[in-house]
C-alpha cells in the first residue's frame, strides 16, 4: 500500500479503532471528521473537518484531495442514506482516490429483507461503477448492538422482536477493525472487487444471545417473540419516523429469514486470531451493557 489513507468516522466506534491500528502500523492518515474538536491525536495523521458529511459532495471531495485510499464507514441511518453514499462515492472518484474499502453488511442484496442490507447493496453497485478499486467488508450485526436491544424494567431486561428462531453471527467491532486494517495494509490487489463476510465464530438465536448478555452483566435478560404487527405497535409511540422503525423491525425479520446466520472464517484467515465470541466482546467492553444496570 502506498499514499495517504483517508479514514471517515474516525471519532466513532469503528473508524477510531481502524485509525488507531493504521497509525500504529506507520501509515500516513487523514482523518475526515464532521467535528475536529472530537478527534484525538494520532501519530502520522492530519485531521480534516467536513461538517457537511457525505451529502456535501464538494466538501467531501476537497477533504479527500491527494488521498490514495479511502476507508468509507457507512453513514448513520437516514432517509437519504443511499443518496449520501452515492454522493460520497462520486466525490471520492472525482478527488482522485484510487481505492475504497467500505463497511457493508452481511447478505447485502437489492431484495434483502433488512432495509439497510438494500442500502448497502446500492452502495456496492455505485462502487462497482465508479472506476475505483473497491472492497466491501460485509459485517454481521455488531456484538455490542445486542445489549442495546434489551429494555430494562423491574430488575430484568427483555429483547423483544419478530426474529423467530433465526440466528445471527454477531461480530466484534474489534475484529472488524483488525480485518479492515489488514485489508487496507495489503497492497496486492487481491481484495479488489471482493465482498468478504466478516462474522463472529457462531450464529446465535436471540434467546441465546440474551442469555449471554444476562450471564455477563449479572442481570436477568430474556427474549420475547413479537409478531410484526406487535413490533410496529410497540415502537410507534417512540415518535420515530416510519422509515426508521421499519429498519429496526426488519433487522429482526431478517434474522428470522436467515439473512444474518452465515458464519465465515474471514476473521481468523485475515487476522491470524480467532473471532471473538459475544461473551468475550461483552466482557472486554462492559460499557456495552452498562445501561442495563
Amino acid at each position: 500500500m502506498t499514499g495517504v489513507v483517508a479514514v471517515t468516522g474516525a471519532t466513532g466506534g469503528l473508524g477510531r479503532r481502524v485509525a488507531e491500528r493504521l497509525s500504529a502500523a506507520g501509515v500516513d492518515l487523514r482523518l475526515v471528521v464532521r467535528d475536529a474538536g472530537r478527534s484525538r491525536f494520532l501519530p502520522r495523521s492530519e485531521v480534516v473537518e467536513n461538517p457537511g458529511g457525505y451529502a456535501d459532495g464538494a466538501g467531501f471531495a476537497a477533504a479527500l484531495d491527494g488521498a490514495h485510499t479511502l476507508y468509507l464507514v457507512s453513514a448513520a441511518e437516514a432517509e437519504d442514506r443511499v443518496q449520501q453514499h452515492r454522493t460520497a462515492v462520486a466525490a471520492a472518484a472525482r478527488a482522485g482516490v484510487r481505492r475504497v474499502v467500505y463497511t457493508s453488511f452481511l447478505g447485502a442484496a437489492p431484495d434483502a429483507v433488512f432495509t439497510l442490507g438494500r442500502h448497502h447493496a446500492a452502495t456496492e453497485e455505485a462502487l462497482a461503477a465508479s472506476g475505483m478499486a473497491w472492497t466491501a467488508l460485509r459485517h454481521s450485526l455488531y456484538a455490542d448492538f445486542v445489549p442495546s436491544l434489551a429494555v430494562p424494567a423491574d430488575g430484568r431486561a427483555v429483547i423483544a422482536g419478530p426474529a423467530g428462531t433465526g440466528a445471527a453471527s454477531f461480530v466484534s467491532r474489534d475484529d472488524c477493525a483488525d480485518v479492515a486494517a489488514a485489508v487496507l495494509l495489503d497492497g496486492s490487489g487481491r481484495w479488489d472487487g471482493q465482498t468478504p463476510g466478516v462474522t463472529g465464530p457462531a450464529a446465535l438465536p436471540l434467546a441465546e444471545a440474551a442469555a449471554v448478555v444476562g450471564e455477563v452483566s449479572g442481570l436477568p435478560v430474556g427474549y420475547r417473540e413479537e409478531t410484526v404487527e406487535e413490533a410496529w405497535a410497540s415502537r410507534r409511540p417512540s415518535g420515530h419516523p416510519d422509515w426508521e422503525i421499519e429498519g429496526w423491525i426488519t433487522s429482526y425479520t431478517s434474522i428470522a429469514a436467515g439473512e444474518m446466520a452465515a458464519v465465515t472464517d474471514v476473521v481468523p484467515a485475515i487476522t491470524g486470531h480467532p473471532a471473538r465470541t459475544l461473551a468475550e466482546q461483552l466482557r472486554a467492553h462492559p460499557e456495552d451493557w452498562a445501561h442495563l444496570r
